[in-house]
């Protein structure tokens, strides 16, 4: 296993310009990552090849590897046209992945406002063949590709099993984000001993959860069953966090794990205490 950081627990401050995508990384390292996950939120890599540059070279610096490369996407309510042009985008992508030098790349597949089974199962075959014709073009270059359990639509541990099953990919996976289960009130650690086997990528992410029919103010959003959600440094929150952690180690998941933060703490104390955190309770389960 090797722990690290998604750029995106950095956001907060990446978006306000306290931090550069090179201070970020720098930032990984010296809270003891292993490793950085690139997500283009704050800064671009479109049309930017000397940003991709500099990225691989301050990582080399830093002693850090470059594991995932994630982007967003969406297949679901297009016409052909659209849908052809999106698939060319994330082709394009794809290719940005391999200018990083990473092997791994998660990108979403659908968002709708229709989150139903009846509406997922009527999209599933178009939404799987476009990751299918993006998993075939990234296979060449090393390149696995992935999907996230978010979005609400395909965010049910059962849904991205259908759709993994069916793209019938090898470098077809999931990027498995241990927390997003709860927005589809799905229990963590059932979901997650459901989809472990399929992950390429581990994102670790902890939420408080409260009952109640009215929203609770700034940074809470409802779960698709109406519980209020915010997010929490690692291991405060509310989810069973040894025992998830305790399921990835004892699957034999030996890939990569990034820290993910998106509470309302200063961005740099929630992504350090939360990896500090994961490395703390990963070694006490010996």
């Amino acid at each position: 296993m090797k722990l690290g950081v998604s750029t995106y627990s950095l956001y907060q401050a990446l978006a306000k310009g306290d931090m550069t995508i090179q201070d970020v990384i720098a930032f990984t390292a010296a809270i003891g990552g292993q490793h950085v996950e690139i997500v283009p939120m704050g800064f671009s890599l479109e049309n930017n090849p000397e940003l991709i540059s500099q990225i691989r070279e301050q990582a080399l610096a830093n002693g850090l590897e470059l594991s995932n490369y994630a982007v967003g996407a969406n297949f679901s309510g297009l016409d052909n046209a659209e849908y052809e042009a999106e698939i060319a985008r994330l082709k394009q992508e794809v290719d940005i992945a391999a200018a990083l030098g990473v092997t791994r790349m998660r990108h979403d597949a659908a968002m709708s406002g229709d989150c139903s089974l009846t509406h997922f199962m009527e999209e599933l075959p178009r939404i799987a063949d476009a990751c299918r014709r993006i998993a075939d073009y990234a296979a060449p270059l090393g390149i696995t590709t992935s999907v996230e359990n978010h979005g609400y639509y395909v965010q049910h541990s059962e849904r991205v099993r259908a759709l993994v099953a069916l793209v019938d990919r090898p470098n077809f996976r999931t990027t498995l984000d241990v927390g997003n289960f709860l927005c589809v009130d799905e229990d963590t650690a059932a979901a997650v001993q459901a989809n472990i086997g399929l992950a390429s990528m581990v994102h670790v992410k902890d939420f408080y959860r409260r009952a109640g029919d009215f929203a609770l103010g700034e940074g809470w959003f409802p779960s698709a069953g109406g519980y209020q959600l915010r997010g929490s440094i690692i291991g405060q929150g509310d989810i069973d966090m040894p025992r998830v952690l305790r399921l990835v180690k004892n699957s034999g998941y030996e890939g990569y794990i990034s820290v993910e933060f998106e509470g309302m703490e200063d961005c740099r104390l929630g992504t350090k205490l939360g990896l500090e955190y994961v490395q703390r309770i990963w070694h006490q389960l010996g």
